[in-house]
């Protein structure tokens, strides 16, 4: 047999027998079987989604404007000067900014009361560079801080209104003139909804959040991201010492009806029962819980509808038109949004005494 067949013979041999030898490894110990086994590359990871609101704020940001306004403000002069002067007195033009969002493709727009109260002039920048002189004040709310405008222009962008409840925890946007830079938008949430801030505005039902609203954001919008408006921006608590990211905005439900009336009377039709009320504190109940019942009047209006009622100072609202009234913001915004004319009946408590009595509202007088 030839050199070449001999080598042959014993390569084949020796590729048997690691053959054998690999079988016999592997059925001796399988598992290390899986250290030969080749690994399959898996799949590069899919790139993540950045989260953008673009598409919410090119949705709605159109409808937002910019308002420009002016104003006579009395000149502070020296004693020598004003005895020239005499009774006359010297005034100098002021200018400050807001803004508003456009409800009606004709030329409605929501802004706020203290944006435009007591100027002579308002101008309106529109999101396509449009700038018109003169809007026309069509009237204005301070009970809820709002104000209608309207200009002579068709065929407007309109901010849709959201239809579902703002709820808290809510991402939203404000758009706005921040500081005469039009169309500032900032980034925010809900932080809480049915703020009611005191004084005048007592009936008020406030949203609560945390994207800034900053001067010239006033009358602006306040959206999801669907692009949808839930509010009018109103206000901040930056004057006082510590507060930060504290802003308000008016529920876009309220401003649309607010806007209906003063189109449809010049003022808000708004019930007034003539009372100032505290809540009740909690007292326990009979499975152990807190819980408060009826609303303190601490003041009544002599000659108002619940004087005339017969309700007294001290007196507890048990419930009205047969509706448990245990929540002061509760009753009052109700009572607010009746027309006046709107007879009610009340269960009041007196002492150890408890009656009923009724009355019909009146107009809210204007908020001094």
């Amino acid at each position: 047999m030839s050199k070449a067949a001999n080598w042959i013979r014993y390569l084949l041999q020796a590729i048997v027998a690691g053959l054998a030898l690999a079988f016999l490894v592997v059925y001796l110990f399988p598992s290390m079987a899986a250290r030969f086994t080749p690994v399959a590359s898996e799949a590069p990871p899919a790139p993540l989604a950045l989260a953008s609101y673009a598409e919410a704020v090119n949705r709605a940001a159109p409808a937002v404007v910019s308002l420009y306004t002016r104003s006579l403000s009395p000149q502070d002069v020296s004693p020598e000067v004003q005895r020239m002067l005499g009774s006359r007195q010297l005034y100098r033009i002021r200018g400050d900014v807001g803004s508003g969002v456009l409800i009606s493709e004709d030329g409605y727009i929501l802004t706020n009361h203290h944006v435009v109260s007591g100027v002579s002039n308002v101008s309106v920048a529109l999101w396509d560079g449009r700038r018109i002189a003169n809007a026309r004040l069509v009237g204005t709310d301070p009970e809820s801080d709002l104000a209608v405008l309207k200009i002579d222009v068709e065929g407007l962008p309109v901010a849709p209104i959201a239809e579902s409840p703002v709820q808290v925890g809510d991402v939203v946007l404000a758009i706005g003139n921040a500081l005469t830079l039009s169309h500032t938008v900032t980034m925010g949430i809900v932080s809480a909804t049915g703020r009611n801030l005191g004084g005048p505005m007592s009936s008020q039902d406030f949203i609560q959040t945390d994207a800034a609203i900053n001067a010239g954001n006033s009358g602006g919008a306040l959206i999801n991201t669907r692009g949808e408006l839930i509010g009018i921006n109103s206000r901040n608590l930056s004057n006082y010492p510590g507060a930060e990211n504290i802003g308000f905005a008016i529920p876009a439900t309220v401003a649309r009806t607010v806007m209906e009336q003063i189109v449809e009377y010049g003022s808000v039709q708004r019930g007034w029962l003539g009372v100032v009320v505290n809540n009740m504190p909690e007292s326990p109940q009979g499975d152990g819980s807190l819980a408060r019942r009826g609303v303190e009047i601490r003041e009544v209006t002599r000659g108002g509808p619940a004087w005339e009622a017969g309700i007294r100072a001290g007196d507890i609202i048990l419930a009205m038109n047969g509706e448990e009234t245990n929540e002061r913001r509760e009753f009052l915004l109700a009572i607010s949004q009746m027309a006046p004319g709107t007879e009610i009946e009340l269960e009041v408590r007196r002492g150890y005494d408890e009656f009923q009595t009724h009355t019909s509202l009146i107009q809210q007088p204007p908020v001094q």
